[in-house]
């Protein structure tokens, strides 16, 4: 038999000696009914027994190297290895969105694949995960993760169960496309999530609970099997008693069953059961599995700090994998050979982790971020070009408002790319509060344009599932200020999926956002917002602002290819004040109106309405080089008037130069249109602090322009409700005065 390495943790000790000792598992008494457990054939008991272990082993490798100052993760699944007879139940093509203590579901479903000849090498995978190697082949390296393309184990980095939303999204499509539809997963898939009991408070949890209710509500299938695992403690703090159980219950459409890990068969039973419900029917439903959590929240957590000795070893009577052995020794399983082979796993898991450190890192910062945001233009131009043949609804020689110039590029997208769905809050029969989306869901239908809950979050949500499956949401979140209630949909699912599954997986959309400012008399804080640095602080988020109905269809289908070929997230930040402007100088020039075919132009600049829009492309205005003014959004509105007055009233020779992209800035443009210049102003719609502005300042002075340089800008404060609102925003003589000044100098 293989000898006791000297080294093994206390509590591999009192697992050895209670598997040797065949201890009776005591079961905790229910705070209510559970799942009665049933007896599993031998067979299935070893697997989940060799999954359970393996995890076990792994973990406890985790420590074993940061002891030897190797390694960099030690967050382990000691005391949750039970979920693994949860993915005993499923099929290894259901997707799993899963959180940090996942192990024993992450071994079960590695052997179940291997039965049905999809191999991976699950203990190498993890572990170089810990040891942050650039050959791990789920996120190379950037962050320990449950992810890989032949187990359908989508890469999850949340704590806080913000991947739930993407969840009830990625359901929600399985659930609406039907047998016949098209998709990344199975039409009959089951998509499995699970958050531990902590996570259960957070606001992303609970709307996600919600949405999930409503859909079934509304009639809809939703194919989801949540797991909630209780350890009753969240980092050091502790869960009120039976809190799990009273929070999901009478929760309207979703069905609850609760399991104790120490009863494999009841965990097992249970899962099944709601998997097969939500396969046949569509019916999602809610597994509360009891289980206990080992070696701490993680390496650097000192349990004995907040938790009593005795309370500590009173949970190792609820071992999972004791519980998983004793049954084994019920089967006539030698309890000894359990014991040798938990000694030869170890020892085996703890030679690969030495022979892994001859293994790469990552080695550059391009290496790194290669993943974030591919970028193909060729591709992405020729796409555009393929879009711009189809039936936009209007004319093409019709002169056309920003809102119906984005609505006819939205007919476009909808026409030639099957896979695009049009979604959010009165987008579907109202046709958008500004009349964007108007004829969308008359022409494509309710199931491709349809209206959601009023709730961001579930909203992008839907786009996370949708786009995960293969389509191309164009969700709308109707005003900037709401986007803030669930922008980190947008960083830390939206934008970080291909950066940790080093693009195996993807989820490309346009997210519209109506946004920014000068709503006369109108909105307020929560409809006039020009709060845009959370989005240009996102890495590999592409942030456009079509300012002018020239740009806003090439722009619009530009993100829409990119989205297809690249995976592309991006925001297209709409100016609600320009929705519906005509005019730019006088009333009746129609300079704010354009064409789709237009061949005479509007200003003496501008041909015609481009068909694509390079990302990161600047449009100029004039030639001039006395003074460039740098503009986007309703401030091009600003300096078109301003420049024409300065050429007008002082002789001065000015060019404007629209941004149209906020992320990434359109630097060469800018520089090389700058050192054309004489002088510079920045004029930036946006707060001072924390502006677009400032990125655009920085870049100058960076990029080497030494001629004199300024900003105006709106002040710090919140957008006031009427005339008020012009005291706080930039105004056009500002523009006018603060170029005046440049001028003179």
């Amino acid at each position: 038999m293989p000898a006791r390495p000297d080294d093994l943790d206390p509590l591999e000790v009192a697992l050895l000696d209670g598997t040797s000792a065949r201890t009776s598992m005591p079961t905790r008494e229910p705070a209510r009914e559970r799942a009665t457990g049933t007896v599993l054939p031998v067979g299935l008991l070893h697997r989940l027994w060799t999954a359970q272990a393996t995890s076990r082993v792994v973990d406890h490798t985790a420590r074993w190297l940061r002891a030897r100052g190797h390694g960099y993760y030690t967050i382990g699944s000691a005391g949750h290895e039970s979920n693994a007879a949860v993915a005993l139940a499923l099929r290894h093509t259901d997707p799993a969105l899963l959180h940090y203590r996942s192990g024993g579901f992450w071994f079960a479903r590695a052997a179940q694949a291997a039965e049905r000849g999809t191999s991976v090498d699950a203990v190498g995978d993890v572990l170089r995960g810990m040891l942050a190697r650039a050959t791990e082949p789920g996120a190379g390296g950037r962050h320990k993760v449950w992810g890989s393309l032949p187990l359908s184990v989508v890469p999850m980095t949340s704590t806080i169960g913000s991947h739930l939303p993407r969840a009830v999204g990625l359901a929600t499509a399985i659930g609406q496309r039907g047998a016949d539809g098209t998709g990344r997963f199975p039409a009959d898939a089951v998509v499995v999530a699970s958050v531990g009991d902590a996570s259960l408070n957070h606001s992303t949890v609970q709307g996600a609970l919600n949405w999930t209710s409503q859909q079934v509500h509304r009639g809809m299938r939703v194919p989801l099997l949540l797991v909630v695992e209780d350890n009753g403690i969240g980092i050091s703090v502790r869960s009120p008693t039976d809190w799990v159980a009273t929070s999901l219950s009478g929760r309207p459409h979703l069905a609850v069953a609760e399991a104790d890990g120490t009863d494999p068969g009841a965990v097992h039973a249970a899962a099944s059961a709601l998997a097969q419900d939500a396969r046949q029917h569509g019916r999602p439903g809610v597994l509360h599995l009891r289980t206990v959590r080992y070696l701490g929240h993680a390496g650097s957590d000192v349990e004995t700090a907040y938790r009593r000795p005795g309370e500590v070893r009173a949970d190792l009577a609820h071992d999972p994998l004791l519980a998983t052995a004793r049954l084994l020794v019920a089967h006539g399983v030698g309890a000894q050979a359990l014991e040798d082979e938990y000694l030869a796993l170890t020892m085996q898991v703890r030679e690969r982790a030495l022979a892994l450190l001859d293994e790469p890192e990552l080695a550059s910062a391009d290496e790194v971020v290669a993943p974030l945001s591919p970028r193909s233009p060729g591709a992405v131009a020729r796409r555009a070009l393929e879009l711009a043949e189809a039936d936009p609804g209007v004319a093409r020689d019709e002169p056309l408002t920003l809102a119906r110039a984005l609505g006819a590029g939205l007919h476009q997208a909808m026409a030639a790319v099957p896979g695009t769905r049009v979604f959010g809050e009165d987008v579907a029969r109202k046709g958008g509060v500004y009349g964007v989306t108007r004829g969308l869901q008359r022409r494509f239908g309710p199931d491709r344009v349809f209206d959601m809950l009023l709730d961001e979050q579930s909203i992008l949500g839907m786009a996370l599932g949708a786009g995960l499956d293969g389509h191309v949401p164009l969700p709308e979140v109707q005003y900037l200020a709401y986007l803030h209630n669930a922008e980190d949909q947008l960083r830390g699912e939206a934008a970080t999926l291909q950066f940790f599954s080093r693009d195996q997986y993807r989820n490309g959309m346009v997210l519209r956002v109506a946004g920014l400012a000068y709503q006369k008399g109108f909105g307020g804080h929560f409809h006039n917002d020009a709060g845009v640095a959370v989005l240009r602080d996102v890495p590999g988020l592409v942030v456009g602002v079509p300012s002018h109905p020239a740009d806003a269809p090439g722009m619009l289908r530009t993100l829409v290819a990119a989205a297809e070929v690249d995976g592309t997230v991006s925001v297209l930040l709409e100016p609600i004040a320009r929705y519906h402007t005509r005019d730019l100088h006088v009333e009746g020039d129609g300079d704010w109106l354009a064409s789709l075919d237009a061949d005479d132009g509007w200003l003496a600049t501008l041909d015609n309405a481009e068909p694509h829009v390079p990302i990161g492309s600047a449009r100029v205005h004039g030639d001039g080089g006395d003074l460039l003014l740098v503009a986007f959004g309703n401030g091009l509105w600003q300096a078109l008037r301003v420049a024409r007055r300065l050429r007008a009233e002082h002789g001065a020779d000015v060019r404007v130069l629209d941004l149209r992209w906020l992320a990434p800035l359109p630097v060469d443009d800018l520089l090389a249109n700058a050192g054309a210049c004489d002088r510079v102003l920045v004029v930036d719609e946006t707060r001072r602090s924390g502006g677009v502005g400032e990125g655009v300042l920085a870049e100058l002075v960076q990029g080497g322009y030494a001629g004199p340089l300024a900003r105006v800008s709106s002040r710090d404060a919140p957008v006031p409700l009427g005339a008020a609102a012009d005291l706080v925003l930039l105004q056009e003589p500002e523009v006018l005065d603060a170029a005046l000044a440049l001028l003179a100098r």
